[in-house]
């Protein structure tokens, strides 16, 4: 215990060849409560929580029969849809490599590739009742370039859900703060009954990210404009 009798948490001993910013991610995740839950868990990430609690908010998992989980890398997201709903069939794709999942297909592939939806639509055998987007784009450090990235990210799992979700499913995806863009949020309100932002709180209070969670999936882009042109 320090002198102001706090516990001052674990002490990085060897940051020889780290940069500052190494060290104090190495640090955070030293003394990061979620860090020793996952692992206490089983969970291979702390990620896994942000699921856990949006869906104890939201009722997003219980019930579903297909998931596809985009950049599903480590599989955190996953082993939480396995858990709160085994009978779902689950399709995760990521540039990374993820260890196999029991009941899960996983795919090493780009998603922004013209073939990734296909691929997905047809490893998963029907249309998804519950898509799910944990996606960010590797930072540069430039603010505004790595929000377009991500953006651009969520942009394409907004048009994969919306042309490939079932009645009545529902879409998550990680957005930054100010939330989904306008014109995103605009095709969201489209199609689904309700949109709305969140912050679990294993989402750190230091960060940027948000969530959006959209539910109520009215019909497909083609499902809607024939109900607009009858």
């Amino acid at each position: 215990m320090s002198r102001s009798g706090r516990d001052p948490g674990t002490r990085l001993k060897n940051t020889k060849g780290r940069t500052a910013s190494q060290a104090r991610w190495l640090q955070r995740q030293l003394n990061d409560p979620y860090v020793k839950k996952a692992k206490a868990d089983g969970y291979r990430s702390r990620a896994a929580y942000k699921l856990i609690e949006l869906d104890d908010k939201f009722g997003l998992v219980k019930g579903s029969r297909r998931v596809v989980d985009l950049g599903v890398a480590p599989g955190g997201w996953t082993q939480v849809v396995r858990q709160r709903a085994p009978q779902a069939g689950v399709v995760g794709i990521d540039l990374l490599p993820t260890d196999p999942i029991e009941g899960a297909i996983l795919f090493e592939m780009d998603f922004m590739a013209d073939e990734a939806p296909d691929a997905l639509m047809e490893a998963l055998g029907g249309r998804p009742d519950l898509v799910i987007c944990d996606m960010a784009a590797n930072t540069v450090g430039h603010k505004q370039t790595d929000h377009l990235r991500t953006m651009g990210l969520v942009e394409t799992a907004v048009d994969f859900a919306v042309h490939n979700l079932s009645k009545g499913g529902a879409f998550v995806a990680k957005v930054f703060a100010g939330g989904t863009d306008p014109g995103l949020l605009n095709i969201l309100k489209r199609h689904f009954t309700a949109v709305k932002h969140a912050k679990p709180p294993a989402s750190r209070k230091d960060s940027s990210e948000w969530y959006v969670i959209a539910q109520g999936f009215k019909g497909t882009v083609a499902e809607l404009e024939a109900k607009e042109e009858g």
